[in-house]
This record gives C-alpha cells, structure tokens and sequence, in this order.
C-alpha cells in the first residue's frame, strides 16, 4: 500500500508547479528536498523571472507584432535538431510553442503573476531569418522577477498542506529509486542533519537518518549540473566549442550537482543531449558571493564593445545579447576562457543590468516608484555601480592608457597591445560620423533604438569610446559562467521517463531543468531566453496533471 499518492523529488520551480497541478486533483504529494525550507523555490528564486512568451498584450502595447509561426521559424532555427533521439525533444518544442502563443499567459494571469510593461529583446541571433534569435522582443520580465513568479506556487503549495494533501519533507536526499517489476514504487535516501544557513549558502552534508516512502508515481524535478564543474567538464563538447575554460565561475549555487539525474539513470532512465548546454559569456565574480565561486551575468545593451583575450574584437553575431553560443566558442578558439567589454559611463549608465532577484531590487520590490528612481535616475544602478566599485573584474580609469594598464594587471599571462586595442576602437568611432555605416554593431546600435523599450531603457545615445565627456572608460574582464543544462531525462509528452529502448519507465515522470525542461531537450544546441522558467512551470505543469 503506497503511503501518498506522488512524491515529487525538488522543490524548485518545476516541482512546485507539477505539485500544485497535482493537488488540485486531490492527489496527495509528499515533496522532498535535500535543502531546507529556506531554499524553496530553487534556481527560479534567483532569477530575473524572464517568460518566453507569444503575441501578448504587452507586446502589442509595445507595437511588436509576433505570431505562433514566427516563433517557431525562430525556435527552430534556434534549436537545429539534428539527432534521431530528437524526436521528443522537437514534440515539446511544438507544445510549448503552442502554450507560450495560448494559455501560458491567462494561466499564470489568474494566479496573479504580471510583467514589466516593456518587453526585452534577448538572444537576437544576428545572421540568418530563419537561423539562430528572437525576431523580436519576447523576454517578458515578472514584476517581483524570480521571487514573483515562485510566490503564487509557494502559496499554492502552503494551501494544499494545509489541506492535508501535501507534505514537505525538507533535508531528504535521494538517493536510489526502488523499482518492482519494471515499475517505480517509491524513494530511499538519507536525512540531513538541519542547517539554518542563509538561501542558496552551502550547507551540510552530515547523515544523521536514512528514509524509505512508497508511492504510485514519482516526478523528477531536481534540476540540472551548473554547480558541479567537474561534471560540466566531463560532459563538455569539444570537438563543438573547444575545450572548456580552466576558470568558471557558477551561476548557480553548489546544490546543483545533478546527482539525481544519476540516481535515475543508475534506476534505468535513459537521459539524451548532455552534451548541449548553456553557459553564458559575459560572467562577473561576485564581489558578495552568497554561493561558492559565485557568478553574476551582466545583461548587456548593444554598445559595448566586445574584444577576445588577444585584444581582436569581436565579429557579428558575436555582439552583446546576439547569439551565446557562438560567443562562447568564439572565445574558446583564442585558448583562453576570459573576453573584454570596453565601454563608457554613458554606456554602463544605460545598457547595463545584472540577471538575478538580488541584483534587481527595484523590479523584485515590484513598485514604479523604486523601478523609476534605479532606472531613470543619475548614474547606473546601484547593484551596477556597487560592481564597477568593488568587482574584481571591473577597471575604471579616465585616460585609454591608464585603463588598459589595468587591464594588464587583471591578465597579465594574456597582455594586451594599446596601440592595437586603440586602433579599433578609433575605426569603430568613425562609423559615427554621418547616418551610413558598414559596422555591424553601430548598425545594431541604430536598429535597437528604432524599438521604443530599447531606446527608453536599454541602448545608449551613439558616441564615440573615446569621447572624454562620455567619460570615464571602464573595462570588464567578462568570465564564463555556467548556468544551465539543455539535455537531461528522457520524456514523452505525458512527462513520464522513458528507458534507453524508449519504453516508458513505468511510475517515473521528470520535469524541468532535469529533463532538459521537456522531452530530454526542447531547446536543442540554443535557448531564446526566457525558455528555462517557461519550460519548468510547462513541464511541470504536464507532470501534475499527468501523474
């Protein structure tokens, strides 16, 4: 006799959402998390809260015209599937696509969630029409961001305990799947001692019990490998990217191991596309870490110029916030892991915004008033300016010889030449001179400022670099940061897990970062952006109310 209906094994953002789905059925739910209750909410809590979302009423606001058929043009050229075990991957691709473009808004409506009257334009690709970018802004940022889009799933969850239907059982790790006759029935693992460290901190691993607990239906949800990097090295492609970096920096807090994905496979799940991930290009060290070797993402405008560890600038679509993943082996082929931003007061006042809840305060607080006093105020903003004064990435200086002196302090195994980096910033700033250029950036530059939410937030007034009143220069050692994995456990459309000969594991379902957020991998070898939150609350969502 089963002691509870489903046990869900994370209580990240896929977990809450497939154990709200699950409740509401009046299914009972026991929902198990190595953590403690501090760390509810997982990954998602930190986010930007970024939606990949279709034809909404903020974009019409905004005068952007999007459609069903437009985003898949753009997905799949995005995702280049290329794989026979693609299959699952490109059918949730097309279901998300389905409810990014139809209920996705109305649902998370009804559960009180609204965005940011101005829609973001992420990962614009940058080369072909039907090749890797949005076509137009789709990142739709929740007010409240990360911390915004977990509390309705919080308060559902705290509901439905209530209620009796559901049970938290926190600092209870997984770690084997007891399967009868081909057939999943429950989990067994070990408690952890308690510990009151502060969200997203490290905390023990002391055992101090073990726990067995039966079920008809098990759901996966424990998210992905960014905090083990010597996992993400073993997985890395390098005959597709080069070889991984010898320093990263984690955008994701230690927990994320991926040890339950293991467990998993160790149980008989097959998992597909681990090779396909995501890590982001433009990584600070965080000057008040919260995690160990914590990374913060800058979230580029258009205008920085951008130069590999030689001192090259880079080409198109290697831009800032065009195309990750070309960026990212563009800067591998040099046989280092670090790049430059160059940039100008004027530029990091305008364009610069850093990803996470904590970073943001303005939008996570919600209220116009503060959103209006960060963004709209002298100066960057204070999360920004507090980087640019104590970041160990950051130089500031007001002469161009002065500033690549202390770039040269940052890197001096890779010095860099001031007469050549002089040289292409000079031939960037005559681009400006009249309204016809042949730089790709300053094309992008003008193209961005014909989009009215870029041109009011975003995208600086064109000027030249080395424009002294524009002053002071500022460069930004940038590091690579892992984030997210594309691939995972293999799923049908119903969330449940399937085995290596695509059989359905029986009594197994998987959601979230975990299964590469649907099917093993919807987002194929690239994300959109805005896809990673989308395709837990999706998937989750399918597991809830499959199991």
């Amino acid at each position: 006799m089963a002691e509870t209906d489903i046990i869900i094994i994370g209580g990240g953002l896929a977990g809450l959402v497939a154990a709200y789905e699950a409740t509401r059925r009046g299914r009972k739910v026991v929902l198990l998390d190595q953590e403690g209750p501090q760390s509810l909410g997982g990954q998602a809590f930190w986010s930007l809260g970024g939606l990949f979302m279709i034809d909404t009423p903020e974009q019409r606001r905004m005068g952007i015209r999007d459609s069903r058929a437009l985003a898949e043009q753009d997905w799949m050229g995005s995702a280049g599937f290329d794989r026979a075990e693609d299959a699952m991957p490109r059918a949730w691709a097309e279901a998300y696509l389905d409810f990014a473009a139809g209920e996705m808004w109305g649902y998370l409506q009804g559960l009180g969630l609204r965005w940011f009257p101005v829609v973001g334009w992420a990962e614009r690709g940058g080369s072909k029409a039907d090749g890797h970018g949005n076509s137009v802004p789709r990142f739709h940022i929740t007010w409240g961001t990360g911390e915004g889009i977990v509390a309705p799933f919080v308060r559902e969850a705290k509901a439905a305990e209530a209620k009796g239907l559901l049970e938290f059982r926190f600092r209870h790790r997984v770690t084997a799947l007891d399967v009868e006759a081909g057939r999943v029935t429950g989990v067994r693992g070990d408690v952890l001692a308690e510990d009151e460290a502060r969200r997203g901190a490290s905390t023990s691993r002391e055992i101090v019990g073990d726990f067995a607990i039966k079920a008809e239906s098990v759901i996966v949800a424990s998210g992905g490998i960014g905090g083990d990097h010597e996992k993400v090295r073993r997985l890395w492609p390098e005959e597709r990217l080069g070889k991984a970096p010898e320093v990263m920096v984690s955008g994701v807090p230690d927990y994320v191991d991926g040890a339950m994905q293991e467990v998993a496979k160790g149980a008989g799940a097959a998992a597909i596309n681990e090779d396909r991930m995501w890590h982001y290009t433009e990584g600070l060290t965080n000057w008040d870490p919260i995690w160990p070797n914590h990374g913060i993402r800058i979230l580029p405008g258009p205008s920085s110029m951008w130069f590999d560890a030689l001192g090259e600038r880079m080409e198109a679509p290697c831009l800032p916030g065009f195309d990750t993943l070309a960026t990212l082996k563009r800067i591998l082929a040099t046989g280092h892991g670090h790049s430059w931003f160059v940039l100008t007061q004027s530029i990091i006042e305008k364009e610069f915004a850093l990803s996470g809840s904590e970073q943001n305060p303005d939008l996570t607080s919600g209220k116009w008033r503060a959103v209006l006093k960060e963004r709209l105020g002298k100066g960057a903003t204070r999360a920004v300016e507090a980087f640019k004064e104590k970041g160990a990435d950051f130089v500031v200086a007001d002469g161009f010889d002065e500033l690549v002196e202390g770039m040269n302090r940052i890197t001096p195994e890779v010095p860099l030449e001031a007469v050549k980096l002089r040289r292409q910033i000079e031939a960037r700033d005559t681009q400006l001179e009249n309204p016809f250029a042949k730089d790709a950036q300053i094309i992008a530059i003008r193209q961005a400022r014909a989009y009215r939410g870029d041109r009011l937030i975003r995208t600086a007034k064109p000027h030249a670099i080395l424009d002294p009143s524009k002053g002071p220069l500022i460069a930004v050692r940038l590091n690579i940061l892992t984030r997210k994995s594309l691939g995972g456990l293999h799923t049908g459309l119903d969330g449940r897990v399937l085995r290596a000969d695509g059989s359905v594991f029986e009594g197994l379902y998987a959601a979230g970062e975990v299964a590469g957020f649907g099917g093993g991998g919807y987002h194929g070898y690239n994300a959109l952006e805005g896809t990673f939150l989308g395709g837990c609350i999706f998937s989750g969502r399918v597991a809830g109310r499959e199991a």
